[in-house]
């Protein structure tokens, strides 16, 4: 069976989708506090490269940039932030519409994986980055959701 990496499109796919989120989210007026900060200049980059490792693409992501952990970690210490989570995901939603996302199989399973991820894994440790363990790996997905690790 395709993964949804392949089904995608490839990195190439997720570059793109990457791209359009990325446009969204600093655009909106709850999200893009998380961005006005500034962001790493290979943000997309490593965004696509994430998301390519996760739905079952190379490792692209943990054989360049990190591991989950570092990621985790990055997102870590904020606090509770459900609203923004929220609208990230309506971002997200967005930008799929953006890339030309028809195939409602396809567009279900993207979101739901960046729903998942956005409120479980990127949500987990609110109180303080210190508290995410080390060690943590790349979450895997596929069409029947998160896969075992």
């Amino acid at each position: 069976m395709q993964t949804v990496f392949e089904a995608a499109g490839g990195n190439a796919f997720f570059v793109s989708l990457a791209e359009a989120w990325h446009i969204r989210v600093v655009a909106d007026e709850v999200v893009g506090h998380a961005f006005r900060h500034g962001v790493r200049p290979e943000h997309i980059e490593r965004l696509a490269a994430y998301w390519s490792e996760a739905l079952g693409g190379p490792p692209l992501y943990s054989g360049t940039y990190g591991d989950e952990t570092s990621v985790v970690r990055m997102h870590s210490g904020n606090g509770p932030h459900e609203e923004m989570d929220r609208r990230a995901i309506e971002c997200f939603d967005q930008a799929l519409t953006d890339v030309g996302v028809g195939e409602a199989r396809l567009r279900e399973v993207l979101h739901a994986y960046f729903a998942w991820a956005t409120t479980n894994t990127m949500a987990r440790y609110e109180h303080s980055a210190e508290d995410v363990p080390a060690g943590l790996l790349i979450p895997k997905w596929s069409w029947g959701g998160l896969q075992p690790g």
